[in-house]
């Protein structure tokens, strides 16, 4: 059956990527390598002609057809100006999430479903599953490579769609299979950073949008002890990019635990802004991938990539947004960013932190 089913695989130029391809032409699947072309911004470094050229040696190493698929007004219009728009507003973009939603699962799922193709597949670490009541998400085998915290937007359309097929292995599992296959780029390190742009100087990126003007670092008494690069660029727990005038030979970590883009000052603390307390706060802007939340509901979050998750409860459910309380020690939210909701190893969706 798989034979008659073809999948556009987004191509990357990276391991994950082509072990999928690689996994998805070995379960019979007609399998189509494409390259995403995103929006680059003239003062970076341009690295995508290489990673192109990596894409298409791994479509030739693997006999498919390579296409490219130009999604630069998505990349602009839908992250790029998302992320600066929310650091302009004093908020904590997470701009990896918006190129899953906009461009991976937007601009390339629309351009492949033109092109014929029945699904779209990526190196994701996620799993999806078919039940009876629809498709459910769980986090990749890999604890430490699972992305579902970045696929929380995704709708029952979009995943009817999608093929995961790395989700279920180990990142060793998925080197070993690259190197047996000879594939070219085995040994390639993992991208990093914000999403296609890789490692970026946030504030270099920034000042090119936004006027950023250095001010006044206070401690928790209101006093100036540092200079920062201006406020709009920090967020809540962050511990460098400003500096602190020590008088003492001992180096003590400050972290910051509030900012105010009016008077552009941030104020730090020795003490991580980590509370004991239940917090109460709303998430707007939600997707529900195969939930429905109900008040009193006890579930697990994640306010960041890779953080430990806690549990909350549901105080109010609207229709897109809702209302919870932690009750573990755990992080203070930050406005902005998003806010994953697990039971299990299920990922239920999420929103944004108001």
């Amino acid at each position: 059956m798989n034979e008659q089913k073809t999948v556009f695989v987004g191509l990357s130029g990276g391991v994950d990527s082509s072990v999928a391809a690689l996994r998805l032409i070995k379960q019979g699947y007609n399998v189509v390598g494409v390259f995403i072309k995103v929006w680059h911004p003239d003062f970076l470094e341009c690295n995508w002609e290489a990673e192109r050229l990596d894409a298409m040696r791994v479509a030739a190493h693997l006999d498919i057809p390579f296409l490219m698929c130009d999604a630069e007004d998505a990349y602009k219009n839908e992250v790029a100006d998302y992320f600066i728009s929310e650091y302009k507003a004093g908020r904590t973009p997470n701009p990896d999430v918006m190129c899953n939603k906009a461009v991976k699962f937007g601009a390339f799922l629309k351009f492949a479903l033109m092109h014929g193709a029945d699904y779209v597949a990526t190196g994701h670490y996620a799993q999806k599953i078919e039940s009876p009541d629809g498709y459910v998400m769980l986090r990749g085998i890999d604890t430490n490579k699972d992305q579902s915290y970045f696929l929380w937007t995704l709708s029952q359309d979009q995943l009817g769609r999608i093929l995961l097929p790395v989700g279920d292995s180990p990142k060793s599992t998925i080197r070993e299979e690259a190197t047996s296959a000879d594939i070219p780029v085995a040994t390639k390190k993992d991208s990093q950073g914000v999403c296609f742009l890789g490692h970026i100087d946030i504030p270099e990126f920034l000042s090119h949008f936004i006027d950023l003007e250095p001010g006044n670092v206070l401690n928790e008494e209101g006093s100036i002890i540092g200079q920062h690069q201006g406020a709009f660029i920090y967020t809540i727990g962050q511990r460098h990019g400003f500096s602190i005038q020590n008088h003492s030979t001992e180096q003590v970590p400050h972290f910051v635990i509030e900012k105010d883009i009016t008077t552009n000052t941030i104020t730090v603390s020795t003490k991580q802004p980590i509370s004991n307390d239940a917090t109460e706060f709303t998430l707007s802007d939600c997707n529900w991938i195969s939930y429905t939340p109900t008040i009193g509901d006890c579930v697990m979050l994640q306010t960041r990539y890779r953080q430990t998750p806690v549990t909350a409860e549901i105080c109010s459910a609207n229709a897109d947004s809702i209302r919870l309380t932690i009750k573990d020690t755990h992080e203070m939210p930050t406005s902005g960013q998003s806010c994953v909701l697990y039971k299990d190893k299920q990922c239920l969706g999420g929103g944004i932190i108001a």
